[in-house]
């Protein structure tokens, strides 16, 4: 088993969320809901591992988790 962190933003324009998973490039998604949404990253994550597999590829490890820090600044 692997771990992959992903990162799921809300999209207030179009509705619904979007995934990245930072440790494997161009590793992308989305979702209506969040739950979908985090549905289909385990899919591409899969699928994503699948393909680097089927080419003789390293999968890559994520060895230390991404961190998200929000940081409050004056507005101008």
């Amino acid at each position: 088993m692997r771990r992959y962190t992903v990162f799921i933003t809300p999209d207030p324009e179009e509705g619904g969320y979007s995934v990245r998973v930072p440790a494997l490039p161009g590793c992308n998604t989305q979702g209506d809901t969040r739950e979908e949404a985090v549905a289909n990253a385990k899919e591409a994550i899969e699928g994503y591992l699948e393909t680097l597999k089927a080419l003789n590829r390293p999968i890559p490890e994520e060895r230390e988790h991404p961190q998200a820090v929000v940081i409050e600044v004056a507005a101008s």
